[in-house]
Formats: C-alpha cells, structure tokens, sequence
C-alpha cells in the first residue's frame, strides 16, 4: 500500500521517523531545502563576497551541496560558487571528469590538484609502501592540507563541504572512542591561513541527502573508496545505525552534544600556529609532516 503524503494526498515518497511524517515530492523538497537554508541562517555561513568552493568528490552529498548552493544562490552576484577536487590517486576510484561533469551541467568551473603533484606520491602508492592499515588516516590528513592550499590559491572565502547529520553525529562519536578532547572542544574560531569550513547538510539525515541526490542529480558517483573498510568510521557507522534505528533522535543529540561542547565555556586552550615546516596554519603538532615522516621515513 502506498503511503499518502501527510500535509497532502499525494504518494509520499520518503517516512521520517523523528517527525512521524510521510512526505510526498514537493513537500519533502520544501522539507529539506527549508532546514538547510535555517542551517545557514543559524551559522551565518554565507554573506555578500563570499568565493564559495565546493568541495567536490562526485557523489551524492557533495554534489547535491553544489546543485542546492546554485539553485538557492546561482543568481546573485555577490556570490561566486566553484567547484574544487582532490585526486589522491585511487585506481578505478576516484575520476575528475566525473566531478568535472556534474560541475559543468551546472554552469560551474571546476578546479582539480593532487596528491602526485603536491606530495609527489599518489594514495596507491603509500599503501604499496606502508599497507592499507593506516590509509585512510593518511588519505584524510594530505587531503585537508591539498584542499585547503587549493582554496587558498583560488582566493575561496569558504569551502563547502558534503558532510551530512550522519556524517557529524560519526564524528562526534569517533572523538569520544578516541578520547580526543582537543577536537571535541576546539572553539570555531577564524585560522589565518585556513579557510573556513561550511557544512549545509549537516542538520539532514544521509537517507534524505541519498533521495534528494536520486530526485535531482545526475550521474553521480556511487561506488565507495576500496580503503574504507579499515576506517574506524565504518564501525561507527555500523553501531549508530543499529542504535539509531532503535532511538531515532540519536544522531540528532550527538550533533547537538558536538556543538554545545565545542560553544560552551572553558575549552581546549591549543592555538593555531604555523608550521615551521611546511608553513601551512596547524593546531599543535603538523598533521602533515608527522604522516609524511612515517610514510617516507
């Protein structure tokens, strides 16, 4: 039996669990484009002159983060939005001409660096040196540095990124397994040297973003990252969905647990500073160097 919209009588095409509302199309478009625009509201994430490059990997967050970005804001001339990637060298993965295509659908120039280029090895080839352990912590480390000197050099006032309520409420939970204080109550304060990071999707479960991209982009990319099974995230993954499927405001009160302690008072006391080696805004010690050292030697 096909469920009915509940502010209409057409077919619903999604159930929300947290809000028991069936939604049908047009409701859930509305639905969704609303909180997102509240997310931005509530963050002040986007005022006139902003350079906003969109960070870009090809699949349905990031891509639908360009198509909402343009939809909402393509018209306004005070607002520049491009489309950036990065190529850490993942046979049969990651393809800029995917990015490069979407991105062009959409009237976007797209701007591509690598890890080859900046770091003169590709991901492939550490693990070929160092083993797929440790790849993903490797992967994510280079690719901040390749992101944020891209950004840079493009003159970006912010990089918009496709993380979703899932995504965060992962990573909120990561930091806790890890006991990493620092990241869990790093103030969001402006870095010289580092481009703010803006999350739009941030608020939206990753099974609305999913129907959201089916609904309105086009050929974007399914396939996951060949590394990613050895990602601590994939188990946290796992847990809170079992957990949330249980307690559906779970993920909701991480995010909003990683906010408060990050918003409220005392803190982490590390600063920003440069480091002396790469030159590049850092807090406390270079991620960078630290994983160029053990990979190189």
């Amino acid at each position: 039996m096909v469920m009915k919209c509940s502010k209409c009588n057409r077919d619903a095409v999604i159930f929300q669990n947290y809000s028991g509302m069936h939604l049908c199309r047009e409701h859930f478009t509305a639905d969704f484009e609303g909180r997102v625009k509240k997310a931005i509201r509530k963050h002040k994430w986007l005022s006139s002159g902003d350079r906003i490059a969109v960070a870009m990997s090809g699949g349905k967050d990031s891509s639908a983060v360009l198509y909402f970005l343009k939809k909402t804001f393509g018209d306004r001339r005070d607002i520049e939005i491009f489309a950036v990637t990065i190529d850490e060298g993942i046979k049969g993965y990651r393809d800029p001409s995917v990015v490069e295509k979407i991105a062009g659908r959409y009237g976007v120039k797209c701007h591509t660096a690598s890890f080859k280029e900046h770091f003169g090895l590709t991901l492939d080839e550490i693990v070929q040196k160092k083993g797929d352990r440790n790849s993903c912590s490797y992967c994510g480390v280079l690719r901040r540095q390749v992101l944020n000197g891209l950004a840079v050099k493009l003159g970006a006032t912010k990089i918009a990124m496709g993380f979703n309520l899932d995504d965060e409420a992962q990573s909120v939970m990561m930091n806790v397994l890890r006991g990493d204080s620092e990241r869990l109550l790093r103030k969001q304060s402006p870095v010289p040297g580092m481009i703010p990071r803006i999350k739009p999707f941030m608020y939206l479960p990753e099974r609305e973003v999913a129907l959201y991209s089916h609904m309105y982009i086009e050929d974007y990319e399914e396939r996951g990252c060949p590394y990613s099974h050895n990602a601590l995230r994939a188990d946290v993954r796992e847990l809170l969905n079992d957990y949330n499927y249980r307690h559906p405001a779970t993920k909701y009160a991480l995010v909003n647990l990683g906010e408060g302690l990050k918003e409220g008072p005392g803190g982490d006391e590390t600063k920003a500073g440069i480091c002396k080696v790469c030159g590049e805004p850092v807090f406390g010690e270079c991620g960078t160097c630290r994983v160029l050292k053990e990979i190189l030697g």
